[in-house]
């Protein structure tokens, strides 16, 4: 009974649940650094505390919230840019990727050739971005919601995984019924 041990099962599982962790963390660590850049490391400014504050709610370590600030005030820090993709996927459905990167251009080609590769291409500025609605850091999407069928739902998915799994990308949001809160 090789391969059947309950430590291979539970190893296994735990460096799934391990890889998902890691990405959210990484996640909140750019955040935490651009705000702190912003803020000049004060604490309760705003932004800071927001994103400190949501970074606790997914149970980030202290160490690592702190690591992130200090990478941020630090003076070889680099400049975080917040940008967002636009794109329609399947059955017209739009789709906005936001990003926080420290080189436009190259996040720009890896966004297009992932893109490219589900069969998406990326759209001009402002394309998509009008079936949403921006509130304070999320983009709500404007009724009516677009309904997909089942073939176009898994093309979906997959984009949605696609982006989603990109080291740069922050949130994805979508106007496709049921995919709403894809964001954060």
């Amino acid at each position: 009974m090789s391969g059947h041990s309950k430590w291979s099962q539970i190893k296994r599982q735990k460096s799934v649940t391990d890889a998902a962790r890691s990405r959210v963390f990484s996640r909140y660590a750019r955040l935490i650094a651009m705000e702190a850049k912003k803020a000049n490391g004060i604490l309760s400014a705003p932004g800071l505390s927001v994103a400190i504050a949501r970074a606790k709610a997914a149970n980030m370590p202290k160490d690592n919230i702190e690591r992130a600030i200090a990478k941020g005030t630090s003076k070889d820090a680099g400049e975080l840019f917040p940008v967002v993709y636009e794109a329609y996927g399947p059955g017209g459905v739009a789709i906005l990727a936001e990003a926080l990167t420290d080189n436009k251009n190259r996040t720009t080609q890896e966004i297009k050739h992932l893109l490219v590769l589900q069969g998406v291409e990326l759209a001009a500025p402002g394309a998509a971005s009008w079936a949403f609605t921006k509130t304070g850091a999320d983009y709500i999407p404007n009724e009516p919601l677009i309904d997909v069928g089942d073939e176009e739902e898994e093309k979906l998915r997959a984009i949605l995984e696609a982006l989603d799994e990109h080291e740069d990308v922050q949130q994805v949001f979508t106007n496709a019924r049921g995919y709403e809160d894809t964001g954060d």
